[in-house]
């Protein structure tokens, strides 16, 4: 039992892409890098920094305020269902950028697991989901409760038809945009920089708690967490889209299922 725990937590020797060695191509990657996440997650996480500052700087304490995630974006219902979907689809094109450079720098979709296997996938997707989806929506409920995080709305959308649909391809944006850029890209782009696995997953799970600090520090440590977990499995396994569907997978059970739970339970925020 040991020694299949210890396995696990000790990254597995990639394969592929080999280490860039040339100095104005590595000048290159770390410029590319930056201007990634200058403009996608990594502004995210400075914006996300400044506003945990500005709510701890309020007069009432951070379970007293409110962090909402899908919102009502036009008075019109046609013209929000389509402010929705282009805020969706911004989010895939973040990940589409990443998948691009990538691309570009000669590492196939394949390298990163981005090739259909449904079957062990399917079961895979079920287990990170779990694994990741109740341990963390206990603690930020714990972390709520105990004063360390503000209550997270996850969607104060209106009840129109087409509520589910929107909140469905905002999951599914969110996961995409996360899980393509933070775990396929940069874990792949710090391999090439030749940044040892373990330093680019603490790196990598940082950056992903860091855009959630808007939240709180639960939202900081769970994601943290998550990043940690996800991360590993990357790098043991080589298999993104079990990431990108679970994290689909909790989101649209927490996006959905708030909205059609919000006022018949008395202890959602």
């Amino acid at each position: 039992m040991r020694s299949t725990a210890s396995s696990w937590l000790r990254p597995a020797l990639p394969a592929s892409p080999a280490e860039i060695t040339d100095p104005a191509e590595r000048r290159a990657v770390k410029i590319e890098l930056w201007l990634v996440f200058g403009i996608t997650l990594g502004l995210s996480g400075v914006r996300s920094l400044l506003s945990l500052v500005d709510s701890l700087l309020r007069p009432i304490p951070l379970a007293q305020q409110q962090a909402q995630l899908n919102v009502p974006q036009a008075a019109a219902s046609f013209l929000d269902l389509l402010k929705q979907v282009l805020s969706a689809g911004q989010l895939v094109a973040w990940g589409g950028l990443g998948l691009y450079l990538l691309w570009r720098a000669g590492v196939k979709f394949r390298d990163i697991g981005l090739t259909r296997r449904v079957k062990s996938d399917a079961l895979r997707t079920l287990g990170l989901a779990a694994l990741i989806g109740i341990p963390g929506l206990a603690l930020y409920f714990l972390s709520y409760h105990l004063g360390f995080s503000l209550a997270v709305q996850p969607s104060t959308l209106g009840d129109t038809w087409w509520r589910p649909i929107a909140l469905t391809l905002s999951a599914f944006g969110n996961a995409f945009a996360e899980e393509v850029l933070v775990i396929g890209y940069l874990l792949t782009r710090l391999r090439q920089l030749g940044v040892r696995e373990n330093a680019s997953l603490f790196g990598a799970a940082v950056l992903r708690g860091s855009y959630h600090l808007y939240q709180g520090f639960g939202g900081f440590v769970g994601n943290l967490v998550m990043g940690l977990v996800f991360g590993r499995f990357w790098q043991r396994t080589n298999r993104l889209w079990p990431l990108i569907a679970a994290h689909t997978l909790f989101d649209v059970v927490s996006f959905v299922g708030y909205s059609l739970l919000k006022g018949r339970l008395s202890w959602l925020p």
